[in-house]
C-alpha cells in the first residue's frame, strides 16, 4: 500500500495536476507513471503564470531565430568584444578598481542583460559615468572600511539592482523622470570634465590625490609639472591621436586602396583595440617601463570570477544607500534612452518594467561576480547596431570574447601603459559632451539653462549626488513656480468660427457683459488661490460682467483645494450678481464635479462646448 501511495504522489499526471491544472482537470486526472514532456511543462506552466515568456525575451529571440541571425549577431559580437576589453580596463581603472573588475563587469552581467532585456542591440557593462560614481563612492568611504573597494563596488552593485527591482515591484519606474533632460544633460557634461581632469595625471605620467576637488587637483597638476614624464605624454597623446584618426579617416585611408565603406562602418571604432596594441608594441618594442618609467598595468589575474559576496557592514550599506540610488537611477536612464533610440531605428519597443527587471539582475549578477555597477553603453550600443546585430546573441558572443580573454589572453595587456587607457577614457566621454544645448534651451526655456547649469557647477564644486540632488530639487522648484501662476486669459470668437482665442493675441469678438476665460493649468493646491485672485480682478477690471464663462479645455484635474476655490468662487460672484458658467469640462473632471454636490450649487451652467456657451450667454442680459 506504501509503494502504490508513493508510486501515485511521484507520477507525473499527479505532479502536473496538483501544482498547474484546474480542479477540474485534477479529477479527470488518471494517475500513471508515464514521463512528462517538455510540451506539457511548458503548457502547465504557461496555464499557471500568465504572461510568463514576457519575462524572458531571449526564448521569444530563441523561437524565431534564423542562420542568417547568427552571421549579423557573430560579426557584431566580435566587434564589439574587441572594442569592449581596452575600454573595461579602462573604465576599471578610472573608478579606482584592478584591471580584471572592468572585465568581470563584461561578463556575467551582459549575459544577464542578454536573457533578460527588451533591448537587442543595447549592449551592458562598465561605462564611464558609473564608474566615475563608484570612484568618488570608494575615496570617500574606503579609507574609513579598511580601504576594502572591492567590497565597497560590491554593495553599490547589490543596491542598485535591488532598488531597480523595487522601482519595479512598485510600478515607480516614472520616479526617473525626476531627472529630466536639462538635468541629465548637465550631470553629463560635469561628469565629462571630471573624468577628463581625474585622468590628466595618469596621461602625464604625473601622480595626484584621487580624494581632492577638481580645482585642487588641477592646482596639484600645476605644481607638480616639473615631474612630468615626457614619455608617457607621448604615449597618451599619440594613442588620443590615433583614436581620432581612426574615428575620422580610416575608412577614407582603406579607400585608397580599393575598399570602400561608408565613413560610419564599424571598423572606424576600432580605434581603442588598435590604440592598446600598438601602445603595448611601442612599450614592449623600447623598454619604455623601465628605460622611461613608463607606468602600465602590471599582472592581470586571468581566469573567470569566483564567486563573491557583499560585505553585510550595517553602517557601511546605510552610507553607500543614497550613492547607490543615484547610481540605479542614472544607470536606468542612461540605458533606457540608449535602448528607446536603437528601437526607434527599427520600428520596435524597449520595455521600460522589463528592461527595470533586466538591469537590477544584471547589478546583482555583477555584485556577485567581483564586478561593479553596469548600465547601457552608448558607444558599444551604437557600434553593435552599426555592426549589424539582429538579437541579443551577439551580447552573447561578446561575453565569450571577453571570456576567452580572461582566460587566455590577460598576459598580453601586462604592458599596456596607463597613458593610453586615459587617452582611451578621455576620448570616449568626449563624445558625451553636449555645452550648445545651453543656448538652445535658453531660448526655448530659460529654466532648463538654469537647471543645466546649476546641476554642472554644483556636480564640479561638491560632487556628484549633490550636483543630481539640486538639479532635480531646481527642476521641481521651477515646476511648482510655473503651475503656481498658471496662464490665465480672456478669450473670444475668431470671426464667424466656433473657435477661440486669446484677445491679447488675435482679432476677436467679445462681449462686454460676458467674461470668458481660460485657465491653461489643473487646479489644486499649488495655484487655487492664485487663480482666484485673477479672476477677481479681471472681473474688477470688467464692470458690466454678469456671467463669467470658466472655459476648462486645458483642466485635467482638480484637488480639494481647487474644489473649494471653485465653492467659493460661485457664491462670490453670486453676491456680486454675476453667474459663474463651465464650458468643455472634461470627463475626469467631471466625474470628479458629480461625485460633490457642487454641480447641484453651481448658479450657471455646464456647457459641452464654448461656442454654445457663447452663443447662450451672448443673448441674455
Amino acid at each position: 500500500m506504501m509503494c502504490l501511495a508513493t508510486v501515485s504522489f511521484f507520477s507525473p499526471d499527479f505532479f502536473l495536476s496538483r501544482l498547474f491544472l484546474s480542479r477540474q482537470s485534477i479529477n479527470n486526472t488518471k494517475y500513471n507513471s508515464r514521463p512528462i514532456s517538455i510540451e506539457e511543462l511548458i503548457l502547465a506552466f504557461e496555464l499557471r503564470v500568465k504572461n510568463w515568456r514576457s519575462y524572458l525575451p531571449i526564448l521569444d529571440v530563441i523561437r524565431d531565430y534564423q542562420r542568417l541571425d547568427f552571421h549579423h549577431d557573430l560579426v557584431a559580437g566580435l566587434v564589439v568584444g574587441m572594442i569592449t576589453v581596452p575600454q573595461a580596463i579602462a573604465y576599471a581603472f578610472l573608478a579606482g578598481l584592478p584591471p580584471e573588475a572592468g572585465l568581470y563587469a563584461c561578463l556575467v552581467p551582459m549575459v544577464i542583460y542578454a536573457i533578460l532585456g527588451s533591448s537587442r542591440q543595447l549592449v551592458v557593462g562598465p561605462v564611464a559615468v558609473a564608474a566615475l560614481m563608484v570612484a568618488a563612492a570608494v575615496g570617500e568611504y574606503a579609507p574609513a572600511y579598511s580601504d576594502a573597494y572591492l567590497g565597497i563596488t560590491t554593495v553599490l552593485s547589490v543596491q542598485a539592482g535591488i532598488i531597480l527591482w523595487l522601482l519595479r515591484l512598485s510600478n515607480m519606474g516614472g520616479a526617473v523622470n525626476l531627472l529630466s533632460h536639462p538635468v541629465i544633460v548637465g550631470f553629463v557634461n560635469a561628469a565629462a570634465l571630471l573624468i577628463i581632469i581625474s585622468q590628466l595625471g595618469p596621461l602625464m605620467g604625473i601622480p595626484s590625490d584621487p580624494g581632492l576637488n577638481p580645482l585642487d587637483r588641477l592646482i596639484q597638476y600645476g605644481a607638480t609639472l616639473d615631474r612630468l614624464n615626457p614619455t608617457a605624454v607621448a604615449v597618451g597623446l599619440g594613442s588620443g591621436a590615433g583614436m581620432w584618426l581612426i574615428h575620422r579617416h580610416l575608412t577614407t585611408a582603406l579607400g585608397l586602396f580599393g575598399i570602400d565603406l561608408p565613413k560610419d562602418h564599424p571598423i572606424s571604432r576600432l580605434g581603442p583595440l588598435i590604440v592598446a596594441v600598438a601602445a603595448i608594441a611601442a612599450v614592449w618594442a623600447g623598454e619604455l617601463h623601465s628605460a622611461f618609467d613608463v607606468a602600465v598595468i602590471g599582472e592581470i589575474p586571468g581566469g573567470l570570477p569566483a564567486l563573491t559576496l557583499p560585505p553585510f557592514d550595517w553602517d557601511l550599506w546605510l552610507n553607500l544607500l543614497p550613492t547607490s540610488t543615484m547610481i540605479a537611477l542614472v544607470a536606468f536612464v542612461e540605458s533606457f534612452s540608449i535602448g528607446t533610440t536603437l528601437a526607434t531605428r527599427q520600428r520596435t519597443r524597449v520595455n521600460s518594467h522589463q528592461e527595470l527587471i533586466a538591469l537590477g539582475a544584471a547589478n546583482i549578477g555583477a555584485a556577485f561576480t567581483g564586478a561593479y555597477p553596469v548600465a547601457g553603453s552608448f558607444s558599444r550600443s551604437s557600434v553593435n547596431f552599426q555592426a549589424g546585430a539582429r538579437t541579443q546573441v551577439s551580447s552573447l558572443v561578446c561575453a565569450v570574447v571577453i571570456m576567452l580573454t580572461l582566460l587566455f589572453f590577460t598576459p598580453l595587456f601586462t604592458l599596456m601603459p596607463h597613458a593610453a587607457l586615459a587617452a582611451i577614457v578621455i576620448v570616449s566621454v568626449l563624445g558625451l559632451m553636449d555645452f550648445t544645448s545651453i543656448r538652445t534651451h535658453w531660448k526655448v526655456h530659460r529654466d532648463d539653462s538654469i537647471t543645466q547649469l546649476a546641476t554642472l557647477i554644483t556636480v564640479l564644486a561638491f560632487g556628484v549626488e549633490t550636483g543630481l540632488i539640486t538639479g532635480v530639487a531646481l527642476s521641481i522648484a521651477f515646476f511648482v513656480r510655473r503651475v503656481a501662476k498658471p496662464h490665465i486669459a480672456i478669450v473670444g470668437r475668431i470671426r464667424d468660427s466656433e473657435h477661440f482665442r486669446a484677445t491679447r493675441r488675435h482679432d476677436v469678438e467679445t462681449f462686454a457683459h460676458v467674461a470668458a476665460i481660460r485657465v491653461d493649468e489643473s487646479l489644486f493646491f499649488a495655484n487655487a488661490n492664485q487663480v482666484e485672485n485673477k479672476l477677481l480682478k479681471i472681473i474688477q477690471r470688467r464692470p458690466g460682467t454678469r456671467h463669467v464663462l470658466l472655459v476648462c479645455n486645458a483642466i485635467n484635474m482638480i484637488d480639494v483645494s481647487g474644489l473649494e476655490m471653485l465653492y467659493r468662487m460661485n457664491q462670490n460672484l453670486e453676491r456680486m450678481g454675476i453667474t459663474l458658467h463651465l464650458s468643455e469640462v472634461k470627463g475626469p473632471v467631471m466625474a470628479q464635479l458629480e461625485a460633490t454636490d457642487f454641480i447641484m450649487t453651481l448658479h450657471g451652467t455646464v456647457f459641452f462646448t464654448t461656442d454654445q456657451a457663447m452663443r447662450d450667454l451672448s443673448e441674455r442680459d
